[in-house]
């Protein structure tokens, strides 16, 4: 019978709720004995109830995710001063989050550049994000500057510099990458520091801030918020969402 009465209340619906508070301590204890026992019998019972939970937590959390998209929207897409390359008038639009030292950043770069260029409709748009140390945020101001003084060609040469570079990001490492690519060293050097460079980090924080962004990669791709590289891989993830998106 305890069996039964626990089995009947772990599926009641809300019309069957009831106040445990109403019962006595005796009827307290009876209750909790017998969801003791049946749930030590029934032990998949639990299993399904934490799968549910999981499934419905992940569902809150991309539907939260899809609102901060929506909500911050021209500071993802257009800041006016990220790097954009891909197709500019694209049907889709990702956006990452990087940090030059990272190393899921570095692993998975080939991976995000076959695609823009094997898709040929996607908008790519690229935001510093160091978070790793001072390796990380010389790196990402390098970057923001050769764009600042070079424009679009020489940023993007430096990008593939830098997510490649195997030795710390010295000053000299940075000014022999500048010099290689054609940009003045002393220009660059001297711009990382500028106010001009500070505000598009400062701008890039905050918005990661606002948006609970703590990792990289961190990826935007049309109005779905991916933290991290997804499981199914990049190229099937931007097909569910455009079939997501034309349905």
């Amino acid at each position: 019978m305890k069996r039964l009465i626990a089995a009947l209340l772990l599926t009641a619906t809300p019309v069957m709720a009831f106040d445990i508070d109403a019962m006595t301590d005796d009827e307290q204890a009876a209750f909790g004995e017998a969801v003791r026992e049946y749930l030590m019998a029934n032990p998949e019972v639990l299993i399904e109830s934490i799968n549910v939970l999981e499934e419905r937590r992940a569902a809150d959390a991309a539907q939260n995710d899809e609102v901060l998209v929506q909500q911050f929207e021209d500071e993802i897409f257009a800041d006016g001063h990220s790097w954009v390359g891909g197709n500019p008038d694209g049907d889709l639009t990702m956006v990452e989050f990087i940090d030059y030292r990272c190393g899921v950043c570095r692993q998975f770069n080939d991976e995000v550049q076959d695609l823009v260029e094997a898709d040929g409709n996607i908008r790519l748009i690229l935001k510093e994000f160091p978070i790793l140390g001072q390796d990380s945020e010389a790196s990402a101001r390098f970057a923001v500057a050769v764009k600042q003084i070079g424009g679009d060609d020489a940023y993007m040469k430096a990008h593939d510099a830098l997510i490649t570079l195997r030795s710390s990001a010295t000053l000299e490492a940075l000014k022999q990458i500048a010099g290689e690519i054609g940009v003045d060293p002393d220009a660059v050097v001297e711009a990382m520091n500028s106010d001009a460079v500070n505000d598009v980090l400062r701008s890039n924080h905050q918005l990661a801030q606002k948006m609970s962004i703590q990792g990289t990669p961190t990826f935007v791709i049309g109005t779905e918020l991916l933290r991290g590289v997804p499981q199914a891989g990049l190229t099937a993830t931007v097909e569910a969402i455009r079939e997501a998106q034309d349905g």
